[in-house]
């Protein structure tokens, strides 16, 4: 099988202790993106993070995330980033466009810089959805954090 027969699934032997993460969190629907927060802050530090090692920033909203996450990856200060935030369906296209937006400037920080981040943003039909999917979404997006942070140190090694 080749090239193939090296892929294994992901396991977690990463020394979270080390990691320097940097977290992004909009200030709009602010109860549902402190519980992201706060789910997230909890998972890295369950996960040996030390909260010394967490820098979090507030924009106004999902749109300015990815600038504010832009600005932190090229410092080289951090292993991973964490884009936090909630996004509530409005009567109006709005909801659409922050959505689309968000999504694609988070993804153009990671592939333009190479360093991992995890969308943590919540889009959802009203603020009760978002409350109740806030602790999960929070959680996810630390251990997505951590698991690109292994996985491409994994291939760092392998590739070389």
């Amino acid at each position: 099988m080749g090239h193939y027969e090296r892929i294994h699934e992901f396991e977690s032997d990463l020394n979270c202790t080390e990691l320097r993460i940097g977290i992004v969190m909009s200030c709009y629907n602010i109860d549902a993106s402190k519980g992201l927060l706060e789910s997230c802050t909890k998972e890295l530090e369950k996960n040996g993070v030390p909260s010394t090692n967490i820098l979090m920033v507030k924009v106004p909203g999902a749109l300015e995330i990815p600038l504010a996450l832009q600005k932190m990856a090229l410092t080289d200060q951090f292993d991973a980033l964490v884009a936090l935030g909630v996004v509530i369906r409005g009567s109006t296209y709005h909801f659409e466009v922050v959505s689309k937006e968000s999504a694609s400037g988070i993804t153009a920080v990671q592939l333009d810089t190479g360093i991992p981040v995890a969308n943590g943003i919540l889009t959802t039909e009203t603020n009760e959805q978002a409350i109740e999917r806030m602790s999960q979404k929070g959680t996810e997006a630390a251990r997505a954090a951590i698991e690109m942070v292994c996985l491409l140190r994994k291939l760092d090694e392998e590739i070389q």
